[in-house]
């Protein structure tokens, strides 16, 4: 990095990233209405102009000021004497001059009621929001679903854009604070390149409608492939149906949604363990809580590869505890023992605090025996 470089990330200069070109709604076909004003204003000031220095012989600069003062009809008078064939042109000039304006105040007026301009620049500030996401969510479809799911994603500081084709979309967004949202077909290849897709952590489809959601599902599936990005997208979807589940999951969601099956698991467990009602709020689904638990795979480099669980001392080093293990066959063992050998790309539910689980993490991932083994 050279010091200019250096400078202007300092002063946080850098350039901010930009939607492409071809993704931005065009402006210059809804101006075309103004080019014959356009034109007719050009045309006088220039016949204007031309009229001054033949009728009267005024110097050009003068003569361009004398039309310009003339023709927006300001009242500043004459700038020099003009005979009677000069007043006569300046009456004509003027009268040209209202003309002009008056037709140009009325084609701007009828394009501003239609709204085409105006929704055009906020789609436009939109996608230039949109392009500075990483990481993000791109929610689709708006519903009771979408509005629970985008006040958690705010809470835990997770950004999303939510992608609706109706119009009140617009009306949604201002009522419910949604930061980023498009007007738009979820499942069309543009709204994906829109809604920076290639930059998204994953999309959640949550429609009513269960062709909808295939659709979408499909379409994103085909993006992938499409555009060769490295790592598939997370898909979360929802079905009302517990039969569609299996369904949607082999069409290439990663996780369905079941609420007549979560709603079922909420009332049987109150049923059996009232006393466990609200522990899942109270420790895991609440942003501001310290614990944690979450799922951390193993890569094939890490140096716990064919270790037993014990001799990676993770609760020791981390202050993490593993209560289950998924292997790479899918095989789920709960509360593993401390025998129980790691295998790579073998999945650990590692529960803790998030700071705790994020060191875990890491450690994982190095491919050396880590320093803090020596003193553990």
């Amino acid at each position: 990095m050279n010091l200019l470089q250096r400078i202007r990330k300092f002063l946080h200069w850098e350039a901010t990233p930009k939607p492409h070109v071809k993704l931005l709604p065009e402006v210059y076909p809804h101006l075309k209405a103004f080019r014959l004003p356009l034109i007719f204003t050009v045309m006088t000031m220039m016949i204007g102009t031309m009229g001054y220095v033949v009728i009267d012989d005024f110097k050009l600069m003068d003569a361009i000021y004398q039309t310009g003062i003339t023709f927006t009809t300001v009242g500043f008078g004459e700038i020099a004497p003009v005979s009677n064939a000069g007043r006569i042109f300046t009456i004509t000039l003027i009268i040209a001059g209202f003309a002009v304006f008056s037709s140009a105040i009325g084609i701007l007026v009828a394009e501003l009621n239609r709204g085409n301009i105006v929704a055009i620049l906020k789609e436009r500030r939109m996608l230039y929001k949109i392009a500075r996401l990483k990481k993000h969510f791109v929610v689709c479809y708006h519903n009771d679903y979408t509005l629970e799911v985008t006040k958690e994603l705010r809470k835990n500081h997770i950004p999303f854009v939510v992608v609706d084709p109706r119009e009140e979309i617009h009306q949604w967004a201002i009522e419910h604070n949604y930061p980023t949202y498009l007007k738009a077909e979820p499942h069309a290849e543009m709204t994906m390149l829109k809604a920076h897709l290639a930059s998204a952590k994953g999309l959640i489809t949550l429609s009513d409608s269960m062709a909808d959601n295939i659709a979408l599902i499909a379409s994103v599936r085909l993006f992938e492939k499409e555009h060769h990005l490295p790592r598939p997208y997370y898909i979360i979807s929802s079905a009302e149906l517990i039969s569609d589940v299996e369904k949607l999951k082999k069409l290439g969601a990663d996780t369905v949604v079941s609420p007549t099956r979560l709603t079922a698991q909420r009332v049987s467990a109150m049923a059996a363990r009232p006393d466990m009602e609200n522990l899942l709020e109270e420790y895991l689904y609440k942003s501001d809580n310290p614990i944690d638990m979450q799922e951390i795979e193993v890569p094939k480099y890490s140096w716990a590869v064919l270790k037993k669980l014990k001799e990676t001392h993770l609760r020791q080093i981390t202050n993490t505890s593993v209560v289950g293990i998924t292997k790479k066959d899918g095989k789920f063992i709960s509360v593993p023992k401390g025998d129980v050998l790691i295998t790579s790309e073998c999945k650990l539910l590692v529960i803790g605090t998030q700071s705790d689980i994020a060191t875990t993490k890491s450690l994982l991932r190095r491919k050396n025996k880590p320093k803090e083994l020596r003193i553990v």
